[in-house]
Protein backbone atom coordinates (compact mmCIF):
# COMPACT_ATOMS: atom_id res chain seq x y z
CA UNK A 1 0.00 0.00 0.00
CA UNK A 2 1.24 3.76 -1.01
CA UNK A 3 0.35 6.17 1.24
CA UNK A 4 1.37 9.57 1.61
CA UNK A 5 0.69 10.54 5.38
CA UNK A 6 0.21 14.37 6.43
CA UNK A 7 0.06 15.52 9.90
CA UNK A 8 -0.76 18.85 10.41
CA UNK A 9 0.10 20.20 13.54
CA UNK A 10 -0.23 23.78 15.05
CA UNK A 11 3.60 24.34 14.49
CA UNK A 12 4.36 22.80 11.10
CA UNK A 13 3.34 20.05 8.44
CA UNK A 14 4.79 16.93 8.47
CA UNK A 15 4.92 14.90 5.44
CA UNK A 16 5.47 11.14 5.35
CA UNK A 17 5.99 9.07 2.33
CA UNK A 18 5.08 5.07 2.50
CA UNK A 19 5.74 3.03 -0.23
CA UNK A 20 4.75 -0.73 -0.27
CA UNK A 21 3.90 -0.37 3.51
CA UNK A 22 7.38 0.87 4.04
CA UNK A 23 8.39 4.59 5.26
CA UNK A 24 10.89 6.55 2.69
CA UNK A 25 11.54 10.04 4.55
CA UNK A 26 9.62 12.40 6.44
CA UNK A 27 10.13 15.73 5.90
CA UNK A 28 8.86 19.16 7.47
CA UNK A 29 6.83 22.16 6.08
CA UNK A 30 7.09 25.19 8.99
CA UNK A 31 3.41 26.64 8.03
CA UNK A 32 4.36 29.72 9.14
CA UNK A 33 6.76 30.26 6.45
CA UNK A 34 6.30 32.72 3.60
CA UNK A 35 6.81 30.12 1.13
CA UNK A 36 5.12 27.86 3.22
CA UNK A 37 2.47 26.53 -0.01
CA UNK A 38 5.62 26.81 -2.45
CA UNK A 39 7.13 24.05 -0.10
CA UNK A 40 4.44 21.64 0.18
CA UNK A 41 3.78 21.72 -3.60
CA UNK A 42 7.02 20.67 -4.22
CA UNK A 43 7.47 18.04 -1.42
CA UNK A 44 4.13 16.64 -2.53
CA UNK A 45 4.81 16.38 -6.19
CA UNK A 46 8.36 14.88 -5.44
CA UNK A 47 6.80 12.14 -2.94
CA UNK A 48 3.27 11.60 -5.78
CA UNK A 49 5.74 10.79 -8.50
CA UNK A 50 7.69 8.04 -6.83
CA UNK A 51 4.67 6.20 -6.08
CA UNK A 52 3.97 3.73 -8.92
CA UNK A 53 1.03 3.51 -11.92
CA UNK A 54 -1.77 1.36 -11.57
CA UNK A 55 -0.65 -1.46 -14.24
CA UNK A 56 -3.77 -2.08 -15.47
CA UNK A 57 -5.38 1.45 -15.87
CA UNK A 58 -6.37 2.88 -19.24
CA UNK A 59 -5.27 6.26 -18.12
CA UNK A 60 -2.18 6.92 -16.06
CA UNK A 61 -3.13 6.78 -12.38
CA UNK A 62 -0.72 6.81 -9.35
CA UNK A 63 -1.69 3.52 -6.93
CA UNK A 64 -1.10 5.80 -3.95
CA UNK A 65 -3.71 7.69 -1.81
CA UNK A 66 -2.78 11.20 0.39
CA UNK A 67 -4.38 10.78 4.18
CA UNK A 68 -4.61 13.65 6.29
CA UNK A 69 -5.03 14.11 10.35
CA UNK A 70 -5.08 17.83 10.98
CA UNK A 71 -5.79 19.93 14.37
CA UNK A 72 -5.36 23.29 12.67
CA UNK A 73 -8.63 23.72 9.58
CA UNK A 74 -6.74 26.67 8.22
CA UNK A 75 -3.63 24.76 7.33
CA UNK A 76 -5.98 21.95 6.31
CA UNK A 77 -7.75 24.20 3.55
CA UNK A 78 -3.96 24.78 2.39
CA UNK A 79 -2.81 21.71 2.45
CA UNK A 80 -6.17 20.16 0.46
CA UNK A 81 -5.76 23.25 -2.36
CA UNK A 82 -2.43 22.90 -2.70
CA UNK A 83 -2.61 18.84 -3.69
CA UNK A 84 -5.69 19.65 -6.04
CA UNK A 85 -4.26 22.37 -7.74
CA UNK A 86 -0.72 20.48 -7.54
CA UNK A 87 -1.68 16.87 -8.60
CA UNK A 88 -5.36 16.79 -9.48
CA UNK A 89 -5.93 14.62 -6.25
CA UNK A 90 -8.10 15.05 -2.95
CA UNK A 91 -6.88 14.28 0.08
CA UNK A 92 -8.53 11.84 2.65
CA UNK A 93 -9.08 13.57 6.01
CA UNK A 94 -9.33 11.60 9.12
CA UNK A 95 -12.62 12.18 10.82
CA UNK A 96 -14.21 13.36 7.76
CA UNK A 97 -13.44 10.80 5.17
CA UNK A 98 -12.17 8.27 7.67
CA UNK A 99 -13.72 7.22 10.57
CA UNK A 100 -11.64 8.07 13.82
CA UNK A 101 -8.94 4.78 14.03
CA UNK A 102 -10.18 4.04 18.06
CA UNK A 103 -13.27 3.11 19.88
CA UNK A 104 -13.61 5.93 22.64
CA UNK A 105 -15.37 6.66 25.72
CA UNK A 106 -15.26 10.44 25.61
CA UNK A 107 -18.35 12.91 25.52
CA UNK A 108 -17.81 14.11 22.03
CA UNK A 109 -15.24 12.12 19.95
CA UNK A 110 -15.50 14.69 17.07
CA UNK A 111 -14.00 17.04 19.10
CA UNK A 112 -10.47 14.63 20.25
CA UNK A 113 -7.69 16.28 17.99
CA UNK A 114 -7.39 13.30 15.76
CA UNK A 115 -3.20 14.15 16.87
CA UNK A 116 -4.53 12.73 19.38
CA UNK A 117 -6.17 9.73 18.59
CA UNK A 118 -4.15 8.20 15.49
CA UNK A 119 -0.83 8.18 18.28
CA UNK A 120 -2.76 6.39 20.55
CA UNK A 121 -3.70 4.26 17.75
CA UNK A 122 -0.63 3.64 16.80
CA UNK A 123 0.53 2.68 19.95
CA UNK A 124 -1.87 0.40 21.07
CA UNK A 125 -1.29 -1.36 17.41
CA UNK A 126 1.79 -2.44 19.00
CA UNK A 127 1.66 -2.77 22.16
CA UNK A 128 -1.56 -4.09 22.32
CA UNK A 129 -2.92 -3.65 26.10
CA UNK A 130 -2.85 -0.89 27.80
CA UNK A 131 -0.97 2.22 26.68
CA UNK A 132 -0.40 5.75 28.29
CA UNK A 133 0.66 8.04 25.15
CA UNK A 134 2.31 11.53 25.86
CA UNK A 135 2.82 14.08 23.08
CA UNK A 136 5.55 16.81 23.88
CA UNK A 137 4.75 19.43 21.34
CA UNK A 138 3.15 22.87 21.26
CA UNK A 139 0.94 21.38 23.65
CA UNK A 140 0.98 18.37 25.86
CA UNK A 141 -1.05 15.73 26.40
CA UNK A 142 -1.04 12.47 28.00
CA UNK A 143 -4.19 10.31 26.73
CA UNK A 144 -4.83 6.31 27.95
CA UNK A 145 -5.97 3.62 25.63
CA UNK A 146 -7.61 0.68 28.12
CA UNK A 147 -6.54 -3.16 27.75
CA UNK A 148 -9.54 -3.34 25.03
CA UNK A 149 -8.26 -0.21 22.68
CA UNK A 150 -10.55 2.24 23.83
CA UNK A 151 -9.88 5.72 24.28
CA UNK A 152 -10.51 6.92 27.38
CA UNK A 153 -8.93 10.34 26.96
CA UNK A 154 -6.71 12.10 28.38
CA UNK A 155 -5.24 15.84 29.32
CA UNK A 156 -3.87 18.85 27.82
CA UNK A 157 -1.62 21.22 29.27
CA UNK A 158 1.30 24.28 27.85
CA UNK A 159 4.12 22.55 26.27
CA UNK A 160 7.53 23.61 27.37
CA UNK A 161 8.26 26.01 25.02
CA UNK A 162 4.40 27.65 25.71
CA UNK A 163 5.36 27.56 29.85
CA UNK A 164 8.62 29.84 28.75
CA UNK A 165 6.50 31.63 26.46
CA UNK A 166 4.42 32.91 29.41
CA UNK A 167 6.46 33.51 31.58
CA UNK A 168 8.24 36.09 29.52
CA UNK A 169 5.55 37.81 27.86
CA UNK A 170 3.06 37.97 31.21
CA UNK A 171 5.68 39.79 33.38
CA UNK A 172 7.93 42.56 33.32
CA UNK A 173 11.66 41.08 33.82
CA UNK A 174 12.34 37.16 33.06
CA UNK A 175 13.66 36.94 29.45
CA UNK A 176 12.67 34.19 26.83
CA UNK A 177 14.70 30.79 27.15
CA UNK A 178 15.56 27.93 25.21
CA UNK A 179 14.34 24.44 25.79
CA UNK A 180 16.29 22.18 26.77
CA UNK A 181 17.45 19.84 29.62
CA UNK A 182 18.89 21.37 32.49
CA UNK A 183 22.42 20.41 33.74
CA UNK A 184 20.94 21.12 37.38
CA UNK A 185 18.43 20.35 39.59
CA UNK A 186 17.95 24.30 40.53
CA UNK A 187 19.08 27.09 38.11
CA UNK A 188 22.02 29.60 39.33
CA UNK A 189 20.21 32.55 37.58
CA UNK A 190 17.29 33.50 35.96
CA UNK A 191 17.64 31.65 32.59
CA UNK A 192 18.46 28.47 33.82
CA UNK A 193 15.94 28.70 37.07
CA UNK A 194 13.17 28.86 33.80
CA UNK A 195 14.74 25.85 31.69
CA UNK A 196 15.12 23.52 35.31
CA UNK A 197 10.97 24.96 35.91
CA UNK A 198 9.43 24.23 32.75
CA UNK A 199 11.47 20.86 32.40
CA UNK A 200 11.13 19.39 35.85
CA UNK A 201 6.90 19.97 35.41
CA UNK A 202 6.69 18.48 32.67
CA UNK A 203 8.62 15.24 34.03
CA UNK A 204 6.56 16.05 37.24
CA UNK A 205 3.75 15.94 34.75
CA UNK A 206 4.42 12.69 33.19
CA UNK A 207 4.86 10.78 36.04
CA UNK A 208 1.95 12.02 38.06
CA UNK A 209 -0.23 10.97 35.40
CA UNK A 210 1.51 7.76 34.87
CA UNK A 211 0.87 7.05 38.13
CA UNK A 212 -3.12 8.71 37.90
CA UNK A 213 -3.92 5.90 35.17
CA UNK A 214 -2.27 3.03 36.67
CA UNK A 215 -4.38 3.76 39.87
CA UNK A 216 -7.31 4.05 37.96
CA UNK A 217 -6.51 0.74 35.54
CA UNK A 218 -5.45 -1.57 38.17
CA UNK A 219 -1.90 -2.01 36.88
CA UNK A 220 0.86 0.09 35.25
CA UNK A 221 0.24 1.08 31.40
CA UNK A 222 2.95 0.87 29.20
CA UNK A 223 4.54 4.34 28.91
CA UNK A 224 5.44 5.95 24.96
CA UNK A 225 6.81 9.33 24.55
CA UNK A 226 6.78 11.07 20.70
CA UNK A 227 6.56 14.80 20.30
CA UNK A 228 9.31 17.17 19.32
CA UNK A 229 10.43 17.72 22.79
CA UNK A 230 10.45 14.28 24.25
CA UNK A 231 13.90 13.56 23.39
CA UNK A 232 15.15 15.57 26.33
CA UNK A 233 12.41 14.11 28.41
CA UNK A 234 12.66 10.58 27.76
CA UNK A 235 15.84 9.96 30.07
CA UNK A 236 14.88 11.82 32.90
CA UNK A 237 11.92 9.15 33.80
CA UNK A 238 13.03 5.19 34.41
CA UNK A 239 9.61 4.56 33.87
CA UNK A 240 9.14 5.26 30.22
CA UNK A 241 9.00 2.39 27.67
CA UNK A 242 8.91 3.51 24.33
CA UNK A 243 10.48 6.61 22.75
CA UNK A 244 8.63 7.01 19.08
CA UNK A 245 9.61 10.37 18.00
CA UNK A 246 7.06 10.46 14.76
CA UNK A 247 4.36 8.31 16.26
CA UNK A 248 1.76 10.32 14.45
CA UNK A 249 2.34 9.51 11.33
CA UNK A 250 2.54 5.89 11.71
CA UNK A 251 -1.48 6.56 13.18
CA UNK A 252 -2.32 7.99 10.14
CA UNK A 253 -1.07 5.21 8.33
CA UNK A 254 -2.66 2.57 10.89
CA UNK A 255 -6.44 4.28 10.72
CA UNK A 256 -6.16 4.32 6.38
CA UNK A 257 -5.55 0.79 6.53
CA UNK A 258 -8.53 0.20 9.30
CA UNK A 259 -10.60 2.08 7.60
CA UNK A 260 -9.66 0.42 4.05
CA UNK A 261 -9.53 -3.61 4.75
CA UNK A 262 -13.02 -2.81 7.29
CA UNK A 263 -14.61 -1.07 3.68
CA UNK A 264 -12.93 -4.15 1.81
CA UNK A 265 -14.31 -6.74 3.85
CA UNK A 266 -18.18 -4.89 3.81
CA UNK A 267 -17.88 -4.70 0.27
CA UNK A 268 -17.48 -8.32 0.18
CA UNK A 269 -20.30 -9.21 2.42
CA UNK A 270 -22.33 -7.34 0.32
CA UNK A 271 -21.46 -8.56 -3.13
CA UNK A 272 -21.57 -12.07 -1.60
CA UNK A 273 -25.29 -11.30 -0.15
CA UNK A 274 -26.06 -10.26 -4.05
CA UNK A 275 -25.30 -13.35 -5.43
CA UNK A 276 -27.04 -15.33 -2.88
CA UNK A 277 -30.07 -12.83 -4.26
Amino acid sequence: MNIIAIDIGNTNIKLALYLNDTEQYLKAVWGDAEDAKQQLASLLKESWDQIPLVPSAAIPVRDGVIVVSSVKPAWTKLVEDTVKETLSERICLIGRDIPLPLETSVENPQEVGTDRLVTAAAAFAVVEDAVMVADFGTAITIDLVDDNGVFMGGIIAPGMAMGAAALHTTTAKLPQVDIARPDSVYGTNTCKAIAAGVFYAAAGLLETMARKYAEELGKWPHVVVTGSAAAILKDECEFVDSWVPELAVRGIVIAYKKYFYEKEHIDELDADDQMEQ
